[in-house]
């Protein structure tokens, strides 16, 4: 149990601070408690003597209104610090984690789930911020101010004292085996209830297939599973606690029993006066309430230490080195040189050297699964190369933290994400201090200026989780002109102009030509118009450059690129 809190401890963080400030607050809680048995005592005295004065009552009102009063107000301070400090327990981590994802490689998401990362944001870090720093504040208070009470009881009569220290020994080893129980299960429970966010996210995701081969009821046994599993393990906990509570609290009633019927033997045999043996009555009734809340708290602490440990394992997710500089290149050529890069076992570029000079603009073609994405992700660090190495301005791409390596290159991804707020703020993403002028002429030049001027709210305009409102070619438009509005020097198009709409298509060419003259360009493309004016075109086949040239020179050889564009005017002329 000691652990467990020490890990509680730790995972705190910044937040001890305001944990601390609970706790002792809770001390003079247990303090204030202590007036409300003065104010008993001072009634108790009044009765046995017979006085018919009213400055015990007077007394007695006032010992309780303190009581009251403090422990309203110790109490009312103490949970806004506990609850602070919950709160913000989560919330750090989670900032942690975002900040952590940013600087591993992308490959680790191709082989993670991304539901195991979203149960963890949500549901093992709401256990965190709902019990993290109440079961500490609550099992540490709680032994406290049973500490404080028994000692009066002791001062008072350390034969009533030595009772109930035996009835809270008693109750802590139940508690102690109980907690040592719940260590087998927890990590378990805490596994099942990520696995079950895991599978709700992918049927969410994967409704559209759902509902398209009628599988409603059919496709959707791994969520049935992890349902299932969630609640056998949630039963199967409270099966764990249920008897081990019943005996603490039996363990609790049975010493009060005996520190009642112990007042009222030591009073018949003169060892306690009338108004402490009627003390001793009342107190048996209250002794133990300290002591049950830090029961409390340990009945969640197992819990919210395998949660803490599942969060941690982010943790341990190997980062990109991080030990770069801030640099900033006056060139911007791209050098690969004798480059080797492998999805885990499956190798997909072998031996690649290739240059793209500072201000030009190349091309990338060839079939599915060549590597072309791969050869422009290498270049933003997604992922470290197996061997050779990149190059940006004669410097390798490991050389440069992330920040200043991501203010080189501006990237229009083929799927496109935006996220769920305003299309201002989803173009001005990659430039945040950009104007609204700026951002209408960006979008003007990406041609997504019409048909977001038609939109209800304009550019204030709120866009569903991932663009969900809006078609596939606006989507691209938009993300196109948050890459222009960032103005990067290195520009990478991954298929820019997949999702165009067909009489958009040639105003967002030249738009492109015009915005990135300067630049040095980067694209991957399938489409004869994107590809024919590049300053050089490489041809991609099993991970090696098959061809290099430009559009006139690789066309008058036999290889693969002119077998590319034979195909692709062939698909041009079909008519339906």
């Amino acid at each position: 149990m000691i652990e467990v809190l020490r890990k509680i401890w730790r995972f705190a963080g910044e937040e001890q601070g305001n944990i601390r400030k609970s706790m002792v607050l809770g001390f003079f809680y247990a303090i204030f408690h202590m007036f409300q048995i003065g104010a008993i005592y001072v009634v108790v005295l009044a009765l046995v003597d017979g006085s018919t004065s009213a400055a015990p009552a007077w007394e007695a009102l006032v010992l309780l209104l303190v009581s009251i009063l403090g422990r309203a107000i110790m109490n009312r301070f103490s949970q806004l610090q506990q609850t602070h400090a919950g709160y913000f327990m989560a919330a750090n981590k989670r900032l942690h984690m975002g900040d952590k994802l940013k600087r591993i490689p992308m490959g680790y998401f191709n082989d993670q789930s991304l539901g195991e990362l979203t149960g963890i944001a949500t549901t093992v870090l709401d256990e965190v911020e709902s019990a993290g720093a109440m079961v500490l504040v609550t099992i540490l208070g709680g032994l406290i101010n049973s500490a404080v009470m028994l000692l009066c009881v002791l001062f008072w009569d350390w034969r009533i004292g030595l009772l109930a220290l035996a009835g809270m020994a008693a109750y802590l080893l139940l508690l102690s085996r109980m907690e040592r129980k719940s260590a087998k299960i927890a990590p378990k429970r805490q596994r099942d209830e990520a696995r079950l966010v895991e599978a709700v996210l992918e049927q969410l995701q994967g409704m559209s297939v759902i509902k398209s081969f009628n599988l409603t009821g059919k496709g959707d046994k791994r969520i049935r599973h992890a349902l299932e599993d969630s609640r056998e393990n949630n039963l199967a906990v409270e099966k764990l606690f249920t008897p081990y509570i019943w005996a603490q609290e039996m363990a609790l009633h049975l010493f009060s029993v005996v520190i009642l019927a112990a007042a009222v033997w030591l009073y018949l045999n003169g060892g306690l006066t009338l108004a402490n043996a009627l003390m001793a009555v009342i107190i048996s009734f209250m002794i133990f309430s300290q002591i049950q809340s830090a029961g409390s708290g340990v009945s969640a602490l197992r819990l919210v230490g395998s949660s803490i440990d599942h969060a941690n394992q982010v943790d341990e997710i190997p980062e990109m080195d991080q030990d770069g500089a801030q640099l900033h290149p006056e060139a911007h050529d791209i050098v690969f040189d004798h480059v080797d890069f492998s999805y885990g076992s499956r190798p997909i570029l072998k031996d690649v050297s290739l240059t793209i000079p500072d201000k030009t603009t190349t091309a990338i073609v060839g079939p599915s699964g060549s590597g072309k994405t791969t050869l422009c992700n290498l270049i933003a660090r997604f992922w470290d190369v197996d061997g050779g190495r990149v190059t940006i301005g004669g410097r390798d791409v490991r050389e440069y933290t992330l920040e200043s390596l991501m203010d080189q290159v501006s990237m229009v991804f083929q799927r496109v994400y935006l996220f769920h707020d305003t299309i201002e703020n989803n173009i001005k993403f990659g430039c945040p201090d950009a104007t609204h002028a700026q951002v209408v002429e960006a979008a003007k030049k990406a041609c997504c200026h019409d048909f977001i001027s038609a939109l209800p709210e304009g550019y204030e305009t709120v866009i569903g989780e991932g663009g969900a409102t809006l078609s596939g070619g606006e989507k691209q438009r938009i993300s196109i002109a948050r890459c222009l509005l960032k103005d990067a020097p290195i520009v990478i198009f991954d298929e820019a102009t997949a999702n165009v709409d067909p009489e958009n298509e040639d105003q967002l060419q030249r738009a492109m030509e015009a915005l990135t003259r300067e630049k040095t360009v980067l694209m991957i493309a399938h489409r004869l118009k994107t590809v024919r004016n590049a300053d050089q075109i490489l041809v991609l086949d099993q991970g090696r450059i098959a061809q290099r040239g430009t559009h006139e020179e690789l066309i008058a050889q036999d290889g693969i690129y002119r077998g590319f564009v034979t195909e692709r005017t062939a698909a041009g002329k079909w008519a339906l």
